[in-house]
Parts: C-alpha cells; structure tokens; sequence
C-alpha cells in the first residue's frame, strides 16, 4: 500500500483531515478530478487551512453516499 493510501485508510483512527491525494484514493478519484471539481463544483465539502486544502472523512463519505444508485434509471 503506498503511503497516500495508508494514510487514507487509518484516518478514522487520527486526523479525520485528507489532504488532496489521500481523498482522491479514499474516494476513488485522480487527484486532478477533485481539483476540477473545486473549481466547477459537485465535489465534496473541502476546507481551506491556510494554503492546504483539506477534506473531512465524514464530508468525502456524505459526498458518496449522495450518488448512491440502485440502477441506471436512477439518473
């Protein structure tokens, strides 16, 4: 596991804090997806803390379970 991911997967056990590579492996995402979406929108809730862009385990998990779907008419 690389360190992005292992630092994504013991999350809920420190900081409930991602950076930008640690959320995009959380949610499945490139890192350049998650940026465009800051800029476009329909992304996750992301906090700015200074210059770092954080996102929040609990944010990137609402985030998902928003786009849940049962089948592709759910659309």
């Amino acid at each position: 596991m690389d360190d992005d991911a292992t630092r994504a997967a013991n999350a809920k056990k420190g900081s409930p804090f991602l950076n930008t590579p640690q959320a995009a492996h959380y949610v499945g995402l490139s890192e350049r997806t998650l940026e465009k979406m800051r800029v476009v929108g329909g992304g996750p809730e992301y906090r700015k803390h200074g210059r770092y862009v954080r996102y929040h385990i609990d944010d990137l998990d609402a985030w998902s379970r928003e786009r849940a779907k049962r089948s592709t008419s759910d659309e």
